[in-house]
């Protein structure tokens, strides 16, 4: 039964990167794709989309994988101690798309699964995942509707579960040496185990699906506004603080590198381009100054009219 249930979940997390991988050559016919199987010494192993120089994605990446070790990493068990050091099996597909135009936003999200045993202990199993996103230049109806998005996603499985994972999203998604959010949010979610298996597991997949549908609904409106050479400079400024809390804060790319994961794979989520600008501060009542006035800190979106 046990191994049936990873399979099946592996299954659907293959089906759903295929599935973005469609709608991403079909929205941006001109970019490149590098695919990339692998294999991991300790066990297990994935597959590596990597996407460059498109019309509209300038890099992104569709990663699934698949590993399995001996020793669960600390990062895995954070609110499960007593799991520290077990035997543990976790796949996951992780997204994220670097627009080249700054008025499209740049997302991430992310689904997985774990397993772990304790030697004479029964299986644990929990979900993980969500997607938040990344906008330069905001727009109030596409952080709406991507809130909206994602409340209809989570009102099926529970009546309070969307605010809790937006709050947790909020709370996860945040530079507290910047003491700011890295964008507008979304949902997040960790240890998920609600209402059994098959529950969890569709919430899972829902989640997936979400995605898909909110990001490129963006993306479609806003992809054919023009952009100046000083709002590209803006955007590789703000695509800093996603390198920062990438390398810093980012639970999974922690556990990637602590399992001795593929480093390529794992840092494929970095910005292609970022500067730094010492002291730098938005010109006052300009576009860059509305991001950190009205966009850098928790809000409860739905209530915007």
């Amino acid at each position: 039964m046990q191994d049936d249930q990873a399979e099946r979940v592996k299954q659907s997390l293959l089906a759903l990167q295929e599935s973005l991988n469609a709608k991403l050559l079909a929205t941006d016919s001109e970019i490149q794709c590098k695919q990339d199987s692998w294999i991991r010494e300790e066990g297990g192993g994935g597959k590596t989309l990597a996407f460059e120089k498109g019309k509209l994605i300038e890099k992104g990446g569709i990663n699934f994988s698949d590993v399995s070790g001996k020793k669960l990493p600390k990062t895995a068990t954070q609110n499960r101690p007593q799991l520290e050091g077990a035997y543990f099996r976790g796949m996951g597909v992780s997204v994220v798309f670097h627009p080249d135009n700054p008025f499209i936003p740049t997302a991430h999200a992310n689904v997985r699964y774990f397993e772990a045993k304790q030697k004479n202990e029964p299986l644990t199993w929990w979900f993980g995942g969500g997607f938040d996103l990344t906008p330069y230049y905001p727009f109030n109806e596409d952080v709406i509707e991507w809130h909206q998005h994602a409340f209809e996603a989570c009102t099926p499985f529970g009546k309070n579960l969307y605010k809790k994972l937006k709050n947790w999203c909020d709370e996860y998604f945040y530079l507290p040496h910047r003491n700011e959010t890295r964008g507008v949010g979304g949902i997040f979610f960790d240890d998920f185990c609600e209402g059994g298996f098959e529950h969890s597991f569709s919430f899972m997949k829902k989640v997936g699906e979400t995605f898909q549908k909110a990001y490129f609904s963006i993306l479609n409106r806003r992809k054919k506004i023009s952009f100046s050479n000083e709002e590209k400079k803006f955007q590789k400024y703000r695509r800093g603080r996603y390198a920062e809390f990438n390398l810093v804060y980012d639970r999974g790319t922690h556990f990637g590198l602590q399992s001795n994961g593929r480093t390529e794979s794992i840092l494929i989520s970095m910005p292609p381009e970022a500067i730094w600008n010492y002291g730098w501060e938005p010109k006052k009542n300009s576009p860059e100054e509305k991001l950190y006035k009205n966009y850098l800190q928790p809000k409860d979106w739905l209530e915007i009219e």
